[in-house]
């Protein structure tokens, strides 16, 4: 009877035990890698933003220049 939990030990709960570990291993890694790639995705949104926010202060910028120039000219 011994023999017998020594083998269910052996090869069903030893190597269930170790994939457990092995994919909780796995999962605290990938989610490593997911909290990483959310920081990478933020900054790389708000340098985005930052930027399309100073090319739309340029534009306007530039098309005030362009009624000056046209109200000079109209005059």
């Amino acid at each position: 009877m011994e023999g017998y939990f020594d083998d269910i030990l052996q090869y069903v709960v030893i190597p269930v035990v170790g994939f457990i570990w092995l994919m909780h291993r796995t999962q605290q890694n990938q989610g490593t890698k997911i909290a990483v790639l959310e920081a990478l995705m933020d900054r790389t949104k708000e340098a985005h933003d930052r930027e399309i926010k100073e090319i739309r202060e340029t534009v306007k910028l530039i098309f005030e220049k362009l009624d000056g120039i046209e109200q000079a000219l109209r005059k």
